[in-house]
């Protein structure tokens, strides 16, 4: 049995809700084989971050050369990469003709700063420009287009400056935050929009919901479906996480990797299963 494979280089979670965790839970419920590379151990739960010890950069290429040597992915995603060392000798791996969709993780949902002001001017000068796709929330995408974001127009007017002085082929940008309904924005260097509309949920429990977001996406590239395809999945993926949320821990909770899958019979279905109660 063939499978498709996706690696994802980011940070870990012990508490099992972000980073790698999230990445590998969200890889293998959309049927690919899930590689990981870990750059930073980091002990965190659902109350906040609270230790960072990076791997050496040895470390580092010795698991990338492990993977790239023996099982190629056919599509990769970064999240945590906290320091432009690490950047520097990610940047040729992620540089090879397969999808690139960057999580430009900066920022916890608790609010920590996750990586250093260096990292960030190298994310924007190097990795952004080789990206597929890159999913900043507003407060990741209020640092790259160095503008706040408060209503919709702001949010195409800082897509536009990310695409156009950053340079990937697709920006998404998540405006839960505005208006009654959580809506994503997908702006392309080809100047197209796309919107995807799901229910806003009174919940603190959110924990891990950009890793997984950028995780199904990838995992989705890694299949060959097209991009905005593969957005369409997530915006679904995503929305029942929240929605199905276990409750866990003591403060923001884990989304639930497991809903999709049990829950999701087809899209004609989708819009009853987000609005039932």
């Amino acid at each position: 049995m063939k499978l498709h494979t996706a690696l994802t280089i980011a940070g870990t979670d012990p508490s099992g809700g972000a980073g790698i965790m999230a990445d590998l839970k969200s890889f293998q419920s959309r049927h690919v084989y899930g590689m990981a590379v870990v750059t930073s151990v980091v002990a965190q739960n659902t109350t906040g971050v609270h230790h960072v010890e990076h791997l050496s950069l040895e470390s580092i290429e010795k698991q990338l050369h492990d993977v790239y040597s023996d099982i190629t992915p056919q599509a990769v995603k970064t999240g945590m990469i906290a320091l432009p060392e690490m950047m520097d000798l990610i940047y040729p791996y992620v540089s090879k003709p397969i999808p690139y969709v960057m999580d430009p993780v900066m920022i916890a949902t608790s609010g920590d700063r996750l990586v250093s002001d260096e990292a960030v001017d190298f994310l924007k000068s190097k990795l952004i420009p080789i990206a597929t796709v890159i999913t900043p929330n507003r407060s990741e995408a209020e640092v790259l287009a160095d503008m706040s974001i408060t209503c919709e127009n702001d949010i195409t007017i800082a897509a536009k400056r990310i695409l156009h002085e950053l340079g990937p082929q697709v920006v998404i940008i998540k405006g839960g935050h505005i208006g009654e309904d959580a809506t994503d924005y997908a702006f392309t260097k080809d100047g197209d929009m796309h919107t995807w509309t799901s229910p806003k949920y009174d919940t603190v429990h959110t924990h891990g919901t950009g890793c997984t977001f950028s995780a199904v996406i990838t995992a989705e590239l890694a299949k060959g479906r097209d991009v905005m395809d593969a957005i369409g999945i997530a915006k679904d993926y995503i929305a029942l996480a929240i929605k199905h949320n276990p409750a866990l821990g003591h403060g923001c909770g884990p989304v639930n990797h497991m809903a999709y899958g049990l829950m999701a019979n087809g899209p004609q279905t989708m819009d009853e299963l987000l609005k039932k109660g």
